[in-house]
């Protein structure tokens, strides 16, 4: 007989000492094993038994530092005073050794100094919490530290800004393990927003008025219900009741993207959710989304995805 635990995707969550409880939490919530969620977590410390956390909270966890020879993705959760105090020895070598093995990283807003630590993420792109992006910047010259970004995928580590933007993080695993009707169930799951890119700012510049911000959330959650719809830059600036090029300079500084390329991305979205979730040709699809063509999907879903939309639609099907 199959054993199911054998088929699940296996998840680490390394408390350090002075961890920050949503940064532990998220993950490990997230990951947690449902009939939706494949996957098995283990919270684990520099040895099993108590771990004095931040903010008042502590951690008794069941594992020691075995449990990364046994993840296939490690979670390193942000902890207190990161540009003081070095992580053990021991975690750093056991997160070195886990990545030589295959594993994923992930970093957890001040978690970042951890993984830094590895020298993993020598000449590479990384983020943290912003109030410490100048000081990892500092101690890890090597590091292209962005401070203006929620995360940052560098394949097999990855990086994040304050608590919150961990969801994000989860939610972006989620889509590349399991696809986007999965990472939308856990969002609702979890109240969150289904999608923001990496490429966001951690916070608004102040420079944005509120109910600008506010407006364009709406646009935003309009233009999701018409993406079949002919959407030009002129048609969203006129929902929001600004100039076109207001509109443009201020959604770039709020999403990272130009208003048109995130109507791409949410199209190609679109298109991910259709090809797992319907038996709908290609042509078809490319017309719901607003993409024209076939052709057309298969150019833009290449560009972005870097792979086609059949060979998408055999990897995340039902049961495939």
């Amino acid at each position: 007989m199959t054993d199911p635990a054998a088929d699940l995707r296996r998840v680490a969550v390394v408390v350090l000492e002075g961890a920050k409880p949503l940064d532990v939490g998220i993950p490990a919530q997230v990951f947690t094993t449902r009939a939706s969620m494949p996957y098995e977590v283990r919270v684990c410390g520099a040895a099993p038994g108590l771990v004095t956390g931040g903010d008042g909270l502590s951690y008794h966890v069941a594992h020691g530092l075995e449990a990364l020879e046994w993840a296939d993705l490690v979670f390193i959760p942000g902890y207190r005073r990161p540009d003081q105090d070095d992580p053990p020895a021991a975690v750093v070598d056991a997160l070195i050794a886990a990545h030589t093995r295959g594993a994923r990283l992930a970093a957890i807003s001040t978690g970042a100094f951890a993984l830094a630590a590895t020298g993993l993420l020598d000449g590479r792109r990384a983020t943290t919490h912003w109030h410490y992006t100048r000081a990892l910047a500092r101690g890890h010259p090597r590091i292209r530290v962005d401070e203006n970004v929620l995360f940052v995928d560098e394949g097999s580590v990855l990086t994040s800004a304050g608590a919150a933007s961990g969801i994000d993080l989860c939610l972006h695993i989620l889509r590349a393990d399991l696809g986007v009707a999965a990472s939308n169930h856990a969002a609702r799951r979890l109240v969150a927003a289904p999608y923001r890119s990496g490429g966001q700012a951690q916070y608004v510049p102040r420079s944005v008025p509120e109910p600008i911000g506010e407006r364009f959330a709406a646009t935003r959650e309009w233009a999701l219900h018409r993406l079949g719809d002919p959407l030009t830059l002129e048609t969203l600036a006129r929902h929001a009741a600004v100039s076109a090029r207001t509109f443009s300079r201020r959604f770039l500084e709020d999403t990272g993207y130009t208003p048109m390329q995130w109507v791409m991305r949410a199209r190609i979205d679109l298109a991910r959710e259709l090809l797992e979730r319907s038996e709908l040709g290609i042509e078809q699809i490319a017309a719901d989304v607003g993409l024209g063509t076939g052709a057309n999907l298969r150019q833009h879903f290449q560009r972005i995805l870097g792979t086609t939309p059949t060979d998408y639609r055999r990897t995340f099907t039902r049961g495939g």
